[in-house]
């Protein structure tokens, strides 16, 4: 009998394309969160040594936050039913060899899924009963504080960034409104000058004119007489 396919696995998934790495490492990884809670696969994750775990760290919370959102599961209640990473497209580079020849490199791309599933009724009553037993809480709880602390910090410090641009911009526009009335006051004061400038320059030429006119006046009544 023939497996479900990859796209009929049951749950809530989140998928990371295009990772540059190779599948190979990410499924190195995959094997070691796959069946385990959130939280044991967060801390898995967390002390892993190998680079990818960081993509799957977020990829797995990505998953989390779609079932919280989306299917209103708690985070405590969820595991990794499934994982996998499938092949990308290869990228294909040439390191140069001797006697002229080149041989090529190839740089490996992963399609990286995890899908979350919600425990049965009796495994949440046992882990309800462990949690009561120990006196604090589940490490799928601790993780799911720890993300939504993170999502808490990412969402204020969003919002002071939104702030201070929006002040930067309301200072940038009372500048403008400043450098406008500045503007409009000197371009004002340039007219006014302008204005009693040509005035004064009219006046001085009317004067001169009529000097003239009286002048050529006085002349003509001297040859008359």
């Amino acid at each position: 009998m023939p497996g479900l396919k990859t796209n009929e696995y049951p749950g809530t998934r989140a998928v990371a394309r295009h990772v540059r790495v190779s599948p190979s490492k990410a499924r190195a990884v995959l094997d070691l969160i796959r069946g385990e809670s959130y939280g044991r696969a967060a801390e898995i994750l967390t002390f892993s040594e190998r680079a990818v775990a960081g993509v799957i760290a977020k990829c797995l919370d990505s998953a989390v936050a779609n079932a919280e959102n989306n299917d209103e599961i708690p985070a405590e209640e969820l595991y990794v039913s499934a994982c996998y990473a499938d092949e990308g497209p290869t990228l294909k580079r040439w390191r140069p060899r001797a006697r002229g020849r080149a041989t090529r490199i190839n740089k490996r791309t992963s399609h990286i899924t995890i899908i979350v599933s919600r425990y049965g009724a009796d495994a949440l009553e046992v882990m309800r009963e462990r949690e009561l037993a120990k006196g604090r809480a589940s490490s799928s709880a601790q993780a799911a504080e720890a993300r939504r602390q993170r999502v808490e910090r990412s969402r204020s410090t969003i919002e002071a960034s939104d702030a201070e641009v929006a002040e930067v911009e309301d200072e940038v526009s009372d500048e403008t409104v400043v450098e406008e009335e500045v503007v409009a006051e000197a371009s004002a004061d340039e007219t006014v000058v302008e204005e009693e400038v040509v005035a004064e320059a009219s006046a001085d030429e009317t004067v001169v004119e009529e000097e003239v006119a009286k002048n050529a006046a006085d002349e003509q009544e001297e040859e008359a007489n």
